[in-house]
């Protein structure tokens, strides 16, 4: 598969997993795009800088473009390939709806301030080895 076939396969497989297999349904929010689109800015600016200065090189048999770095064009956008965008798409989205669903689930119900408490490491007045508190 090239790698363009595999970022719409992740793209298509995230979509299916935040609507129809976990139903969180995070792509219907208007505050995901607003955040979404921050982070687009600063995946396309630092995507811009690894390929722009050609850090990261791309093999034009594999993306939509060809192996020459364009900043708009060619299948690149500010010097990254398509495909780099979907791939961070799908990346954003899939730690975003794995979060919500975790937490709707109680994971972590109840969050913890302070040092870590490490469970099982007990000294010998029943207090934690490491950050002195005690253990629920």
């Amino acid at each position: 598969m090239t790698y363009t076939e595999l970022a719409l396969l992740g793209v298509g497989l995230t979509v299916l997993l935040d609507l129809v297999v976990l139903r969180t349904r995070l792509l219907l929010r208007r505050a995901f795009w607003v955040a979404y689109a921050i982070i687009v800015f600063f995946q396309l600016l630092t995507n811009g800088v690894l390929t722009g200065f050609e850090i990261v090189r791309y093999s034009g048999d594999a993306i939509i473009g060809s192996d020459s770095p364009t900043f708009l064009g060619d299948g690149r956008i500010a010097y990254a390939p398509v495909e780099d965008l979907l791939f961070g798409f799908a990346l954003v989205v899939q730690t975003l709806v794995w979060w919500v669903w975790w937490g709707r689930r109680g994971v972590q119900f109840r969050p913890l301030a302070g040092p870590p408490v490490w469970r099982g490491a007990r000294g010998s007045s029943g207090q934690a080895a490491f950050g002195g508190q005690e253990t629920p």
